[in-house]
């Protein structure tokens, strides 16, 4: 089978660009991602239908059997998902989520209350983005319901807390992984006096997107800053339409599940707390073991780098369900209960897991199509060297909506941010790799194939498309600010007068959305 690279070609932008439009004008997601990799195969084999076929059998065929084994990142993952599934049915149908929504009655007594809670627990599950997505979704559904908050809301709640605080913590899969990269481009260009972690750290503040992305996902939890098509889905939840039923049930929802009379909260935290102990634990394991094997000494930040993310979740989900279960023969659910919440709560995955493989498909089409490195190609020209802060975040941003991808985005953005400092002004190399951060995450907020963005709307049991149109004029909002910020940076090679513009936008911006919502 004869298959090509596009990396220098604009066609490598079409198959992304048909994907993404689609599933914003038809809103029928797997449609859209289902075209956009016929034509990225189409592309790859030179419109060869018998090579198009073929290696769109090949390609369905490796997410689950790749190299002659099985694909264990993909299978986990999806295992992950049935599993966390599972558990909140089992936790639904004990009563636990009920028991969990009246104890909290007197205690979060508001709208903004519940919101907070959420952003809060966000925050605090920390260590990587699906479990923060899943796990926080699971605990804060009962709550934000109650206070009749749309799932959309939401989603967005959860989505725009996960990726922000991963990506600014550095004991999480996000910040081992960016920490290893950054290490190994400082110790290319010769800067090994500094230390990997401390780089990091000082990296936090020029992080303008997800810094900025947090304060008004708080000014929005506080004010009830609803704009753009949120302010529909919220004002539809006051009458009681938490989604859009009109679609269907969304991912991860179970409405119908029987509730029994005889729950209590720890039915719900204790199999959440177990869940999250042993995923800790097994990232850490098995981050030791790479360790061991490479004859390094232990340290929490090594094990993190070299951890088993798919395995720790899964595994940490198995021990999470087993806890679960073991909760629920103890209240004496009849297994006729027991079994109809484990069925269900796998079925309600299935919509979401539909998604996650055509998603994960058309990211290995992009990825043949080299679509990430044309896009970095574009930066090469004569760009002014006081723009290369903005230009970089811009271009990471739409790298990563194209390519629906983060963690991709900062594999090829970064290094080049690199070499475009090391041939300016290496003093300008922190600012340029942060705002290749920033600009990663802000594209990855908006794209509707980004995996991130699919497990957010799962964990929030809002439809996909919905999730993406509600989050993108915040995402739009916070992206401007940052960009007078990066703009001010690279003219004045003052970080702080970088973050203190962006400060001074923010505030205005606030405001005026302010005296909008309230008219």
């Amino acid at each position: 089978m004869n298959v090509l690279s596009h990396a220098d070609s604009a066609l490598s932008l079409l198959p992304p660009a048909i994907a993404i439009i689609l599933a914003i004008v038809t809103r029928k997601v797997l449609l859209s991602l289902g075209v956009g990799i016929l034509v990225g195969a189409l592309l790859l084999t030179q419109f060869s239908l018998g090579d198009t076929s073929t290696f769109l059998v090949e390609t369905v065929t490796g997410l689950l059997w790749d190299d002659g084994a099985l694909n264990s990142w993909n299978l986990q993952i999806l295992g992950f998902l049935i599993m966390l599934g599972m558990i909140t049915a089992l936790i639904t149908v004990s009563g636990a989520s009920r028991a969990f929504a009246d104890w909290a009655k007197d205690r979060i007594r508001s709208k903004r209350d519940a919101k907070l809670m959420t952003m809060f627990l966000g925050c605090v599950v920390f260590i990587d983005d699906y479990f923060n997505s899943l796990v926080v979704g699971s605990i804060s559904k009962p709550i934000t319901d109650r206070y009749h908050i749309s799932r959309a809301k939401l989603a967005y709640l959860l989505d725009s807390t996960a990726a922000p605080v991963c990506v600014i913590s550095p004991i999480s899969s996000w910040g081992a992984y960016i920490i290893a990269l950054i290490g190994g481009i400082l110790t290319a260009h010769g800067f090994t006096d500094s230390g990997h972690l401390s780089v990091f750290v000082q990296m936090i503040p020029m992080n303008f997107y997800a810094i900025f992305a947090l304060l008004l996902l708080l000014c929005v939890a506080i004010f009830g800053l609803d704009i753009g098509p949120m302010r529909q889905h919220e004002l539809k939840a006051q009458k009681g339409e938490l989604y859009d039923e009109s679609k269907g049930l969304p991912p991860g929802a179970n409405p119908d599940l029987p509730e029994a009379d005889t729950g209590k909260i720890i039915g719900l935290f204790l199999p959440i707390l177990a869940l999250i102990a042993a995923t800790v634990y097994f990232m850490i394991s098995s981050g030791a073991d790479a360790l061991a094997a490479d004859g390094k000494p232990f340290d929490v930040l090594g094990a993190f780098e070299n951890t088993a993310v798919s395995q720790s979740l899964f595994y940490g989900s198995i021990v999470g369900f087993i806890v679960t279960l073991v909760l629920a023969f103890m209240q004496k659910l009849a297994i006729r209960l027991v079994l109809q919440g484990v069925v269900a709560g796998a079925r309600s995955m299935l919509p979401a897991i539909y998604i996650l493989l055509f998603a994960w498909s058309i990211a290995g089409v992009i990825g043949q199509l080299e679509t990430g490195k044309y896009m970095a190609s574009l930066v090469t020209g004569a760009i002014p060297f006081e723009l290369l802060p903005v230009v970089l975040f811009i271009l990471a941003g739409i790298t990563a909506f194209s390519t629906g991808t983060s963690w991709g985005t900062f594999g090829i953005m970064l290094p080049i941010a690199a070499d475009m400092a090391m041939g300016s002004d290496s003093t300008m190399m922190l600012p340029m790799l942060s705002a290749v951060l920033a600009g990663a995450v802000f594209g990855d907020h908006c794209s509707p194939i980004s995996d991130t963005t699919i497990l957010s709307s799962t964990g929030a049991s809002c439809h996909h498309i919905d999730h993406v149109i509600t989050q993108l004029p915040y995402a739009l909002i916070v992206a401007f600010i940052s960009i007078v910020g990066y703009s001010v940076l690279g003219f004045t090679g003052s970080i702080m007068s970088g973050f203190l513009a962006c400060s001074l936008v923010f505030a205005i911006t606030v405001a005026g959305l302010m005296i909008y919502t309230r008219r």
